[in-house]
């Protein structure tokens, strides 16, 4: 279990850290050159794309895992418990609220990181 989750996190983070190299050397390699930032922009912009990739793939991440374990138990109480599901529905969305504020986060280091 824990192997493939490795696995897919380390090609996730070659993705995410080399291609953006990759179009960075395209570029010198067309002009000659790394152009200056402007007044205002970032030296970096592509670190933007990366903390807000972050701040989102994290977050669900840890919400599939918790909901996972949410609703495997909440399953194995709703069979001894019946009456107990209302509460289980409001337990297995409560981890949605990470993702929710993961997508917040993105959407703020995009628009006001310069």
């Amino acid at each position: 279990m824990r192997k493939p989750i490795l696995l897919l996190l380390a090609v996730f983070l070659l993705i995410v850290f080399f291609t953006p190299l990759l179009f960075a050397q395209t570029h010198e390699e067309e002009t000659g050159a790394v152009p200056a930032p402007k007044e205002g922009e970032s030296a970096l912009p592509w670190a933007k794309a990366i903390g807000a990739a972050l701040a989102v793939g994290l977050s669900a991440l840890a919400t599939a895992i918790a909901q996972a374990r949410i609703g495997s138990a909440a399953a194995g109480a709703i069979a001894e418990k019946p009456e107990t599901s209302g509460i289980m529905i409001v337990l297995e969305a409560l981890p949605e609220t990470m993702i929710i504020l993961g997508f917040v986060i993105a959407i703020l280091i995009l628009v006001l990181v310069k």
